[in-house]
């Protein structure tokens, strides 16, 4: 049993079961335990790979987009230049050299990483230096000013709730403890969030508190000092005022799957993204939402593809092989193409941004 196992069951025995979503937060964020504070989880030796990972073309294609953006906005000096949740700091070192193409953006930048891993702080302090960053445990000390935001696979990895349609109403879906595993029990009261009347029974929906105080945090910035925000993501996009169920609470460890009741602590949780809930939360803010577009869409438009051949001109064949494979990975339907999808929150004021016209 994990060090975390072994708190967590304690606190179930004395307490009784906990939400999903306190369950999730603790096995991610414990200050001692938790999977992200004990380790450095990406690449191969990690638990999986993100896109940056992959190759220097996704960030270069952010980086490019940020520029951009900034050039919308009026060219502000200086601006804030945020990502959440910057893994190693390579997507983030990847825009920033592709954004010297116009050197004006390097000098009014000012960089603030939202981390609250010390491994990988180490590792994007390594990678970014040269622009003075400055950490953040939480967007909220982000300071004010024009903002120019990155969110890579950030919301997945936000603790969910989950409620379960029983023949009495709907229940929370708690976590408890059976002596020897964890398991999934219900609540015994109805739940104080407003779910559908048409939900089959068995049915699961899913939500994300977090996510939603973020997002809201996002669009009042942006709508009060102008700017805009690039998530990236993969989830689901359904018809506004629609409500979607089944279960995406999901973890892996190894590049595998694995069980999100087994070891806490020691594997990656996540769960898909809710676009059509991010995007509403933001315009409810005061902000607009673009998108969401399928990664693959929004790469090809920023032109990822004519990249990958300026790229490929000088490489060996054995470099070229690697890099049509990445750009596969990054736009095609069987890869992260069509599950991995891009929206933006902007002021008002900015228009289609790149990607989206």
């Amino acid at each position: 049993m994990t060090p975390l196992a072994a708190l967590l069951r304690d606190l179930i025995a004395k307490d009784g079961p906990i939400t999903v979503e306190r369950y999730m937060a603790e096995a991610l964020g414990h200050p001692t335990h938790g999977y992200y504070v004990t380790r450095d989880p990406l690449g191969a030796g990690g638990d999986f790979t993100t896109a940056p990972e992959i190759s220097q073309m996704f960030g270069e294609m952010i980086g490019l987009w940020c520029v951009a953006t900034w050039r919308r906005m009026g060219e502000p000096s200086p601006f804030v230049l945020a990502e959440l949740g910057p893994g190693r700091g390579t997507l983030m070192a990847d825009a920033l050299r592709a954004a010297r193409l116009e050197p004006r953006f390097l000098d009014v930048a000012q960089l603030h990483l939202v981390e609250t891993s010390p491994a990988l702080r180490e590792k994007q302090s390594a990678a970014l230096s040269t622009y003075r960053p400055a950490w953040h445990a939480d967007f909220s000390a982000v300071p004010d000013g024009p903002l120019l935001l990155v969110a890579n696979e950030f919301f997945d990895a936000l603790p969910i709730r989950q409620f379960e349609r029983t023949a009495d109403g709907w229940r929370e879906r708690l976590v408890g403890h059976d002596g020897e595993r964890f398991v999934f029990v219900l609540s015994s009261s109805e739940p104080d969030e407003t779910l559908p009347s048409n939900a089959p029974a068995g049915a699961i929906m899913e939500n994300s508190p977090a996510s939603l105080r973020i997002m809201r945090e996002i669009g009042e910035r942006i709508a009060r000092h102008g700017g805009a925000a690039l998530a990236i993501d993969y989830g689901y996009v359904r018809t506004e005022g629609t409500r979607a169920w089944g279960e995406t609470l999901q973890a892996v460890r190894g590049h595998q799957r694995h069980d999100p009741l087994e070891a806490p602590g020691e594997a990656d949780q996540t769960a898909h993204v809710d676009f059509a809930v991010l995007a509403r939360a933001a315009r409810d803010a005061g902000a607009v939402a673009h998108g969401p577009l399928p990664q693959g869409l929004f790469l090809k438009a920023l032109g990822i593809e004519v990249r990958a051949l300026r790229l490929a001109r000088d490489a060996t064949p054995e470099q070229r092989k690697a890099i049509d494979a990445a750009l596969h990975r990054l736009t095609h339907a069987d890869g992260m193409g069509l599950l991995f999808k891009a929206l933006v929150i902007a002021h008002p004021s900015l228009g289609a941004p790149d990607g989206f016209a």
